[in-house]
């Protein structure tokens, strides 16, 4: 377990998930997506997830509080990067700061496993996704249609990792 510091009044810990928490993780992603069906057309991708298979590969973090799962992160590595499959948060536990934990998580992740950068992508049209994104100094970097969504790929280095440069 790995310990994330005290916020919102209760010990707050992100450590991997178990086979046990996935259906907790996937209705936190049915949750956390439903808002977004409507505006673009389609069940997002996360709600689509085989959560107990993900678990089962050691690619799936949780957040939680006491006993409580409040949001998770899918890590897996992809080349050069961690790449930041999804991340999510209970709706009712919103805007106390724990999208953010989990994606700071994903940061120290990436130095720990010595990948020089992040990567990550989200719909066009969740535009607060893409704000927050902006704001935490993620950089775009590509939009392409894929998999049948319109997606935005980020990409941001890893804290404390040098790039490894091209071969001559």
């Amino acid at each position: 377990m790995i310990a994330d510091g005290e916020e919102a009044g209760g010990r707050m810990d992100i450590q991997r998930a178990r086979p046990e928490d996935a259906p907790i993780i996937r209705r936190i992603a049915l949750d956390a997506y439903q808002p977004y069906i409507r505006r673009i057309g389609r069940k997002p991708a996360p709600m689509l997830a085989d959560y107990p298979a993900l678990v089962a590969a050691g690619k799936v973090w949780i957040r939680s509080e006491i006993a409580e799962i409040v949001g998770y992160i899918v890590l897996e590595e992809a080349e050069d990067a961690l790449l930041v499959e999804n991340v999510a948060v209970h709706p009712e536990r919103h805007g106390e700061g724990h999208g953010r934990a989990l994606l700071g998580f994903a940061e120290r992740e990436a130095r720990r496993r010595g990948l020089p950068r992040l990567a990550l992508y989200t719909h066009a049209k969740m535009s607060e996704n893409i704000g927050l994104y902006l704001a935490l100094g993620w950089r775009e970097t590509a939009r392409r249609h894929e998999a049948g969504f319109d997606r935005v790929f980020f990409e941001k280095p890893a804290p404390g990792v040098a790039a490894s440069s091209p071969n001559p």
